[in-house]
């Protein structure tokens, strides 16, 4: 996402200048314009050097740490300002975080609020901890809010770091077995074709198609190579436009068996979000507008903004969910539960306990299976190589006896 420096008029009446995150400005114009606010300009903003304009989103850690200090510090009654500047001392380590941490006491010090600080650093801060914030400064239950976000984080944190470790396994066979197959054409397979060449023996179909194969591949691999890198780099670039990123996301919910487990990965995630933002006191449309960009996938956030759309024309939200045909059937029923007896938020919570659990369990299923079958296929490639190099000895061995 890039930067860019908004000037909106507010509810009050009052213009504001800040710095928010989006795809592009049309898009980024729209999504304040939904949110009921006049925008005046929109600019893509220039980056420096700095930290607080480089876009660089603040780390997870750093984030946990942050909100771990500030809520101890919140509880044990330290007034907000005087927390801020505690903060602050302690990140001397942390150039530029430290730097962040005093504009936003200072604002804060000029009679604005976090929530506000916060987002004129939006490329730093996620906008759902800001909107969290924001809640919690609403309702007065700041501590209470910080609190539900830093239980959200740590269990996404969690989670991802769930399906990072149970990819890496597979990941390292796959790694390993192409530079097994790589070392055997680009090394053995010509050293045993010198050699047969030199003892000019008729050779075995399969060997010489081998050994073709093998010689074609040395002569055309930098064209080959200059080839693949130059439609990598275009890939990437189209992927990163508005069309081929909606196409992209789209093809990967239609991947078999990988699909339907990035679809319940992201279903969790915004599952997750509902649930802690609801919590937090952020009403619904709200709360969908900002847990849509949790989905991490343009084609699921677009039938979400539709679900949006038929919720403010007096839909419910599980019959608005269903015409979006982004949850899964069980998790729509739940909903339907939650609406009647107005509990949402936990519903939107086991939602995602439950989604999260079968990601795990898929995802353990998935890589049982995936390591065999990539051992045998790495077992039947390499043996049929050595087959194939080691048929010309078998046959002469053959005639001689």
């Amino acid at each position: 996402m890039a930067l860019f420096t908004c000037t909106i008029g507010l509810a009050d009446g009052s213009i504001q200048t800040r710095e928010l995150e989006g795809d592009d400005a049309a898009r980024l114009r729209q999504r304040l314009t939904e949110m009921g606010l006049q925008v005046f300009s929109v600019r893509r903003k220039r980056f420096s050097l700095l930290y607080e304009t480089s876009g660089r989103r603040l780390a997870t850690r750093d984030l946990l740490t942050f909100n771990q200090e500030l809520l101890v510090l919140l509880k044990a009654g330290m007034p907000m300002l005087q927390a801020l500047d505690t903060l602050h001392e302690q990140w001397p380590g942390e150039r530029r975080f430290s730097a962040i941490l005093g504009r936003i006491r200072d604002e804060v010090t000029a009679g604005g609020t976090l929530s506000g600080a916060l987002e004129q650093h939006g490329s730093v801060f996620p906008q759902l901890y800001i909107a969290s914030v924001r809640a919690g400064e609403r309702t007065g239950d700041l501590v209470v809010t910080i609190r539900r976000y830093l239980q959200f984080l740590k269990r996404s944190d969690q989670v991802r770091r769930n399906v990072v470790s149970a990819l890496v396994y597979p990941v390292i066979l796959v790694v390993v077995a192409c530079l097994a197959v790589a070392l055997l054409l680009v090394y053995v397979v010509p050293t045993f074709s010198r050699i047969y060449a030199d003892a000019g023996s008729q050779l075995p179909l399969v060997t010489r198609l081998l050994i073709g194969f093998t010689t074609g591949l040395r002569a055309w691999l930098p064209l080959v190579a200059v080839v693949a890198v130059c439609m990598a780099f275009s890939l990437r670039y189209w992927a990163r436009t508005a069309a081929g990123r909606y196409r992209v996301d789209h093809w990967k919910l239609r991947i078999p068996l990988v699909g339907e487990l990035v679809r319940s990965h992201a279903v969790s995630a915004f599952s997750r979000t509902m649930g802690t933002l609801l919590g937090s006191g952020i009403p619904l449309v709200e709360s969908l507008r900002n847990a849509a960009g949790t989905l991490h996938n343009r084609f699921m956030e677009a039938r979400l903004l539709e679900t949006v759309r038929l919720v403010e024309e007096g839909s419910t939200l599980a019959a608005a969910l269903e015409r979006s045909r982004i949850m899964p059937l069980l998790a729509l029923r739940m909903l339907g539960v939650g609406e009647a007896t107005g509990a949402l938020e936990e519903l939107f919570t086991d939602i995602a306990d439950y989604l999260e659990s079968e990601v795990e369990e898929r995802l353990r299923l998935l890589t049982t299976a995936v390591e065999p079958a990539i051992m045998i296929l790495m077992g039947a490639v390499v043996g049929g190589i050595i087959i194939a190099m080691y048929l010309p000895i078998f046959k002469i061995a053959g005639t001689v006896g």
